[in-house]
């Protein structure tokens, strides 16, 4: 479970994705779309419709990977813990792990019951550009990654389109396209 806000999901998400398959690590990965983290702040957030459309567009074609949208259904603000609940539920023969960015392992402490995440599931990080991994949560079930360090992120990004700047290299050609059609007015 690859969950994040993907506000928009950019080339860097799909190249850390890229890496893990590449790896072995999983067999699938799901892009979980997050309508409400509970430690980002909902103004910045292009639409929750929007955001997942835009994985959808994103990774059209690229059978490992998949737009999952279970969050839409929950209560708000999203927990990771109640979303693998439901998973687990919902499919019970799934073994699953979760990958996070190195900025989120700091605060996983501050997670609802982040002891019963660690106890009952994987946890996978990799290096954000952002945010120098330090290795300083110790536990039998997290795996620092030793991913490409990608100078890439979504709020530079917004920032770009703010200010009029050519972004394309960051996004997939679809995403590109989407947000020059659908939502470049939101961002200004």
């Amino acid at each position: 479970m690859y969950f994040g806000s993907f506000n928009p999901v950019h080339n860097g998400h799909l190249a850390i994705a890229e890496f893990c398959k590449v790896k072995g690590l999983f067999d699938q990965i799901w892009l979980v779309v997050s309508p409400n983290n509970p430690f980002k702040n909902k103004e910045d957030l292009i639409s929750e419709e929007h955001r997942l459309n835009m994985v959808k567009l994103a990774i059209k074609g690229i059978s490992y990977l998949h737009a999952c949208d279970i969050e839409f259904f929950l209560p708000k603000p999203s927990f990771t813990i109640h979303t693998l609940q439901k998973l687990a539920a919902s499919y019970p023969s799934f073994d699953f792990s979760l990958l996070l960015g190195s900025d989120n392992i700091h605060n996983f402490h501050k997670w609802k019951d982040y002891e019963e995440i660690l106890r009952k599931y994987m946890i996978y990080v990799y290096p954000r550009y952002d945010n120098v991994i330090e290795h300083t949560l110790r536990h039998p079930h997290i795996v620092y990654l030793d991913a490409p360090l990608l100078p890439i992120s979504a709020t530079s990004i917004r920032t770009a389109l703010q200010l009029k700047k050519n972004v394309n290299e960051f996004l997939p050609d679809a995403v590109a396209r989407y947000i020059e059609n659908h939502i470049s007015t939101q961002l200004n």
